[in-house]
């Protein structure tokens, strides 16, 4: 063989690596040799060409790799550490979330049914779910009832969050009200519920109204009565 046809083969091969390593990078998934074969000039020596791309790129930053029955271009195993990502993720609570993790806090340990009764609505799993995947509250137990249901209480990392010693360092009533956090309770405390606002919160207003509607009743019952006597 002359220097000439070498020097064409060795031509040949390099554009044919060079389609190799092009194929594998553009894939999304693992490729197998009978999908690299058809995407290969005809006669390319596909196990060969794998071989010469999987020897040159060993020990560099990226491999070339058989896995998932194909062959795919990885990161080194080794420089996996050093290229791991952490990065926060700020999500606001929910107002249901804030008031259950309060109730929580504060009635400790607690039963779901209990916070629903202090919330006055339902408490939706996926509140719960939410602030389990937070990890500020746990289950503690199970409380000796009926139905013995599993009881709530707040964890070490709900502690260091907000910076508390000991759970007995929450504030106060007198305190959040003193800090403008809380205000005086309302007469109606179901904020949840619109049609509540629409109804009087004075109950000498509903006495009276509702006397005027009887009387008002009696006097169209009586105006009927007569009309039906003269008929």
């Amino acid at each position: 063989m002359t220097k000439t046809q070498t020097d064409a083969q060795t031509e040949i091969m390099s554009d044919q690596l060079r389609l190799l390593e092009a194929l594998l990078f553009a894939s999304a998934a693992p490729v197998d040799e009978e999908q690299i074969k058809a995407r290969m000039p005809k006669g390319a020596d596909i196990p060969a060409l794998l071989a010469e791309l999987e020897a040159h790129y060993r020990g560099r930053g990226v491999t070339i790799v058989k896995a998932a029955g194909g062959w795919t271009i990885r990161t080194a195993p080794e420089l996996a550490p050093q290229l791991k990502l952490v990065q926060k993720v700020s999500r606001k609570l929910s107002r249901a979330a804030v008031e259950t993790l309060a109730i929580v806090a504060y009635h400790q340990p607690v039963t779901r049914a209990e916070i629903e009764d202090i919330r006055g609505v339902v408490v939706s799993t996926g509140t719960i779910d939410l602030l389990m995947e937070i990890g500020w509250i746990a289950p503690r137990g199970r409380r000796q009832t009926v139905g013995r249901p599993v009881t709530w209480a707040t964890t070490d990392a709900f502690m260091l969050h907000f910076g508390l010693a000991d759970i007995r360092d929450l504030p106060g009533i007198e305190e959040l009200r003193a800090a403008g956090l809380i205000g005086p309770r309302p007469d109606f405390a179901l904020g949840e519920t619109g049609a509540l606002a629409e109804l009087p919160l004075n109950r000498a207003e509903v006495t009276d109204d509702s006397a005027a509607a009887e009387a008002e009743a009696e006097a169209a019952a009586e105006e009927l009565g007569q009309r039906d006597g003269e008929g």
